[in-house]
């Protein structure tokens, strides 16, 4: 190993922001760096089964022009040197877009990088390969019957949260410092609960989702995961910005969030949900808000209008618009679909269009409730998750005194968010020497700044922390 590989090998696991620094000044190459990561990609993945593609090549060019660019006196950008994958759902050019299917392994490579990709890279960050997914993101679990399931690398007998498990199990592992990751109900808080790191979902039509496969086009989100608040906010500075090319983003300027990261929580009026929220969870999922609370001094609790009926509606919603995405796959190669999905899809097809119409209506009703509710809130704290990561291939836990499917029920909590496009931080805690558990910081539309100002604050008091799994 030469000079210049020892002196990366720290930054295998460095937060991005760190990462960036030393390759701007000097103090290690790119090439170092992603070197350092694909050398401990191949040394865990194994275990973890987070990465289903690795773009070494594609990944050492990156980093030799950003060390050219550096050699020549140029000005390099706030990822520099970074090292990012994606969930197999965004268009990795030379690739075919998977999506956690077998089916999608037939189409032909992408011509072009999904529209966040070319952002991050734009930036400095530096891509090397695609993560692991539930097929066809519908999945909470972050088992992939083609892939093998993501492995929870807290604790290898347990799940990653999905559909964005090998998103969530690659950052909690240190394979990469960022990660990105879609969420239609719930598949990038769930990993952030469940693998104990941060994740933003923001709000619906923020950030283009161009150029990767979608799941239902009504509710999808794409978001990034990372181990610190800045690098989440990094990232997800890098990634706004107009895209005609997608038809459902909302054109808006550009509203960074670094520069009032650090800005504090005394101007903010914060409340926990009840309610809804405060049913159908173990106890673990109410310690974990309450110890956000207590660490934030909130007493203030508010209840969210119909709740319950937001996430049946959410499911009315994604099992139609999902099914008559997969209508013609479902006709022609139904024995390549892992069965749950294809069950759970072809039952979507039955789901009447009265019953569509009447879930969308109730959307803007509810839409109109939560604007109400923030008028006199500014921040929302809930459980991300009813519990910690079950275990793999775990059919069914016990939620208030009931006997449930585990993978539809993991988001309980997440989708009546998700389901009128929401903005929300998720945050990691630990309250005991058990796995972590997740909390949700939602603020209202384009408020993105608002979490991730309290995710930050949080972080900073220590009530909150994303470590390395110690694999």
């Amino acid at each position: 190993m030469n000079a210049q590989s020892d002196m990366a090998t720290p930054f295998a696991t460095a937060p991005a922001a760190e990462i960036a620094a030393a390759v701007r000044d000097g103090r290690v190459s790119a090439r170092a760096v992603v070197d350092a990561t694909l050398a401990r990609i191949a040394a865990l993945n194994p275990q973890v089964n987070a990465f289903t593609d690795v773009t070494a090549e594609r990944a050492h060019a990156a980093a030799d022009r950003i060390d050219a660019r550096r050699a020549a006196g140029e000005t390099l950008g706030p990822l520099a040197g970074v090292p990012f994958a994606v969930k197999n759902l965004f268009d990795i050019a030379g690739l075919p877009t998977r999506a956690g299917s077998k089916i999608n392994r037939d189409l032909a490579p992408a011509a072009h990088d999904a529209a966040l990709v070319t952002k991050l890279e734009g930036e400095g960050a530096i891509l090397v390969g695609g993560l692991n997914m539930g097929e066809y993101a519908y999945d909470f679990t972050g088992e992939n019957v083609h892939d093998g399931p993501s492995r929870n690398p807290h604790d290898l007998g347990h799940m990653s949260g999905g559909s964005s498990g090998g998103s969530g199990a690659a950052i909690a592992a240190g394979l990469v410092p960022l990660a990105l990751g879609s969420d239609t109900n719930g598949s990038i808080r769930v990993p952030s609960a469940f693998c104990g790191i941060f994740g933003l979902k923001p709000t619906y039509g923020r950030l283009s989702r161009a150029r990767s496969f979608p799941f239902v086009s009504a509710l999808d989100h794409l978001g990034p995961f990372a181990r610190t608040v800045s690098d989440l906010a990094l990232a997800y500075d890098a990634m706004q910005g107009a895209d005609p090319a997608d038809p459902v983003q909302v054109p808006r300027p550009l509203e960074p969030v670094s520069p009032v990261l650090e800005s504090g929580v005394s101007d903010l009026r914060i409340a926990v949900a009840g309610g809804y929220f405060r049913a159908k969870g173990m106890p673990e999922a109410y310690a974990a808000v309450d110890h956000v609370a207590a660490a934030l001094g909130v007493t203030r609790t508010v209840e969210l209008p119909d709740a319950a009926r937001a996430r049946a509606s959410a499911y009315i919603i994604t099992a139609a618009e999902g099914a008559s995405l997969h209508a013609n796959r479902l006709r022609a190669r139904p024995q390549d679909f892992d069965p749950a999905v294809r069950d759970r899809l072809i039952a979507g097809l039955a789901i009447p269009a009265a019953w569509v119409a009447g879930a969308q209506r109730f959307r803007r009703h509810y839409q109109t409730q939560m604007a109400k509710l923030f008028e006199e809130v500014d921040v929302i704290l809930a459980p991300s998750t009813p519990c910690r990561a079950p275990l793999l291939g775990q059919t069914h836990f016990e939620l208030d005194g009931e006997r449930m499917l585990v993978r539809p029920n993991i988001g309980i909590y997440t989708q009546p968010i998700s389901f009128i496009g929401l903005p929300v931080a998720a945050v990691p805690v630990w309250i005991d020497d058990g796995l972590p558990m997740g909390v949700q910081v939602i603020a209202p539309p384009w408020r993105e700044d608002i979490a991730l100002r309290v995710a930050r604050h949080l972080e900073a008091s220590g009530a909150v922390k994303a470590p390395v799994a110690a694999l």
